[in-house]
């Protein structure tokens, strides 16, 4: 199981939370690796722990404006040496993706930039009201050929798209949230799926939560253990 990526949600602002679920979800049993969304970067003491961070991490800022802003922001977090993984949203289009991409290159050549696609709180009824006309797995697909032309490292998507997405990019880095334990709420994602299930669709990693971080972490950790062993 080494060899599966597992991303933790670390989505608390409290940092001895922050850092208990990265001691409890250490196992030499997984790869796993913490994910930093907006609510501990905009957290007070967030900024300053990942500037001392000594273990890759991957950091969710959903990066979406216009290619000058975006560099700008990309160029101000330089300093975090240790971040391996970024995310930006296909919805800022080619010439964002591509800019960020090209501006990794000088700041740190192992960064890896990921395009957010479709949000797995979001369904098609969620898009219709938005104004899309195309359903979820056209929109995913079609993001996911803008990511490939970008040059950008890998897709965010549900795991009840990744086995399409793979089908089409067969190298592309997929990694999937919404994953739940077996029967763990879904609380107010619409999209979800277990852990072994997304990794059946080939993905490349997946991105677990709630599951993992609410109640006793190291037991949902061995609960995710003997679900990948089955």
């Amino acid at each position: 199981m080494k060899h599966k990526n597992i991303f933790v949600a670390c989505d608390t602002s409290n940092l001895s939370e922050i850092k208990k679920i990265i001691k409890q979800t250490q196992t030499k049993k997984l790869n796993v690796v913490p994910k930093f969304g907006l609510q501990f970067f905009y957290s007070k003491s967030g900024r300053k722990f990942l500037e001392k961070f000594k273990k890759d991490f991957w950091l969710d800022l959903k990066i979406n404006d216009i290619p000058q802003t975006a560099l700008s922001a990309l160029d101000s977090l330089k300093d975090l040496k240790r971040c391996k993984y970024i995310t930006v949203h296909v919805n800022g289009g080619l010439e964002m993706l591509k800019v960020i991409k090209k501006k990794t290159k000088s700041i740190n050549k192992d960064l890896k930039v990921l395009g957010v696609t479709i949000l797995t709180s979001l369904n098609n009824k969620s898009l219709k009201e938005m104004g899309h006309t195309k359903s979820v797995e056209q929109l995913v697909l079609k993001q996911a050929g803008l990511i490939k032309k970008s040059g950008c490292d890998g897709i965010v998507c549900s795991a009840q798209e990744a086995k399409m997405v793979r089908k089409k990019f067969k190298k592309l880095f997929i990694v999937t949230p919404g994953i739940r334990l077996p029967g763990d709420n879904a609380n107010d994602q619409s999209r979800v799926m277990t852990p072994n299930d997304a990794f059946k669709s080939k993905v490349s990693g997946i991105v677990i939560g709630r599951s993992l971080i609410k109640g006793n972490i190291k037991n949902n950790t061995q609960r995710l253990i003997d679900h990948l062993n089955k």
